[in-house]
């Protein structure tokens, strides 16, 4: 019920842009409350991020074109051939009004790479070998292996300088008003451009009020011209949009690098001869999957978006060459049912939305075209299928290999593991190479797409930005000094 009232609400509503470039911006994020948490303590929300890279910026962060600009540290250099970065810390206050320094950053980030840490880059973070205090401004992040990327993953909310209690970091804002699921967020003193008359009072345009909440709800507030700002959209809510006659010029879509595909996460039965998970992949339509939904949003053969700092370029899977020797997937089917007269049963797992029913109604009817019957779950339930829909931290191979592996064989988990723990630029990306070839033999996953990440934009925020992270900080919305 409460899904067709916000289908009526949607439908018809005007989307014309007449919000004025005055007062505070209002920010919808997709998805409950914002709170702000401890990354240690496991993956964050859309809203949380969001929040937490408002309020606690990293060593680096992102700006609005997903480009690497100063954070807590104010500038750091790159010696010893990539295997030692110095960062130099800037004069920034917490919450509290005390100063940070580098042993409080130092020991925030030790906890985020921590063993008992739940944090979920630290599996991409095994190159540091130490973090280190210089001196009370300087810290010094020591490899056993060099990582060209390390600066953005640095960049990501989960590595934001944040104090456990009492909570919060040294900005780009400050929380000073919590109303229901809305929080007030005002600029952060800027302790180097003090002004000499003590007025630093920020403009009210320079405030943002961030809501977390459902999708359709987001979404009639900005039709309405109530906020200025719905983030975080993904593939699971994009029908929505079609509902409404928000004008084109509101509606942005990233150019987001990741993963949206399936894998393979169970292999008994059917699915324990990759022929038969090859058969699954080659009767699922990749071309009508992306084509229900965002026109231009293409679909890709590979894992592997491009060849990145693997060795080789992006395996194709032998499925999808078009054999005419290998049995079609129906036949595949039938051939199994000879030995197992039962129902031939595999479950889907996928989050709730309208997109993932769509995405469900195109999946079950290639399944059950090739004579398999098809179940849908909840994305964390037991499943065969598991979608995978992930923006990729940072360029590297071993990332989208690692995120595909939900499992792979054994020959492909040693490749990564050598990738991981290569001594050399040259090595790794052999190892990632042959990590690409054996997920590809391997069948461990099904690609469809590269993720579908949107927003709606008021014409007011000029300095949002498309971008391959598909990351819009708060702070880099209206231009690019605010």
């Amino acid at each position: 019920m409460r899904r067709r009232l916000a289908f009526m609400l949607l439908f018809g509503l005007a989307g014309c842009d007449v919000r004025r470039d005055a007062g505070a911006v209002v920010a919808s994020a997709i998805g409950e409350r914002p709170e702000l948490k401890d990354p240690a303590r496991g993956a964050l929300a859309g809203p949380d991020r969001l929040l937490l890279d408002s309020v606690a910026e990293g060593l680096v962060r992102f700006d609005a074109s997903g480009q690497i600009e100063p954070g807590v540290a104010e500038r750091w250099t790159v010696i010893d051939g990539g295997m030692s970065y110095i960062f130099r810390i800037r004069d920034a206050a917490w919450s509290d009004g005390k100063p940070v320094t580098a042993a409080e950053v130092v020991a925030i980030l030790k906890r985020q790479l921590a063993r008992t840490s739940r944090n979920p880059l630290r599996p991409f973070l095994t190159a540091i070998d130490e973090i280190v205090e210089m001196t009370p401004e300087v810290i010094e992040v020591r490899l056993t292996r060099p990582r060209p990327d390390l600066l953005k993953l640095f960049a990501q909310p989960e590595l934001a300088i944040v104090r456990a209690a009492p909570p919060g970091g040294s900005g780009p804002f400050r929380i000073v008003a919590a109303r229901g699921p809305r929080l007030v967020l005002r600029p952060a003193p800027d302790l180097e451009q003090a002004s000499d008359d003590g007025d630093d009072t920020p403009p009210p345009e320079a405030t943002v009020r961030l809501i977390g909440e459902r999708a359709a709800k987001a979404i009639l507030r900005f039709a309405h011209q109530r906020s200025d700002l719905v983030s975080g959209g993904t593939f699971a809510d994009w029908p929505l949009l079609a509902q409404t006659t928000i004008a084109p010029a509101n509606v942005r879509i990233d150019p987001a690098a990741g993963l949206f595909g399936f894998a393979v996460a169970d292999r008994t039965g059917f699915l324990a001869d990759p022929a038969n998970r090859a058969a699954v992949a080659r009767g699922i339509d990749r071309n009508a999957i992306v084509a229900a939904f965002a026109p231009g949003w293409g679909s890709t053969p590979t894992i592997l978006p491009e060849q990145l700092d693997s060795a080789a370029p992006p395996a194709v899977p032998a499925w999808q060459l078009g054999d005419d020797a290998v049995l079609s997937p129906a036949e595949r089917v039938r051939q199994w049912r000879q030995g197992h007269p039962e129902p031939l049963v595999l479950r889907v797992a996928l989050p709730a939305g309208p997109g993932a029913a769509t995405l469900y109604a195109q999946v079950a009817a290639a399944l059950i075209r090739i004579g398999i019957v098809p179940q849908r779950v909840g994305w964390n339930e037991p499943a065969a299928l598991r979608l995978v829909d992930a923006v990729a931290p940072y360029d590297s191979a071993r990332w989208y290999l690692a995120t595909a592996c939900q499992p792979c064989s054994d020959t492909a988990q040693a490749a990564l593991d050598a990738a991981r723990d290569a001594p050399t630029l040259t090595e790794r990306a052999r190892h990632i190479a042959e990590a690409d070839a054996a997920l590809a033999a391997d069948v461990a996953y099904v690609p469809v797409a590269q993720p579908l990440r949107w927003s709606l934009v008021s014409l007011r925020l000029k300095a949002w930005t498309g971008n391959s992270r598909a990351w819009h900080p708060l702070n880099r919305l209206r231009s690019e000094t605010n």
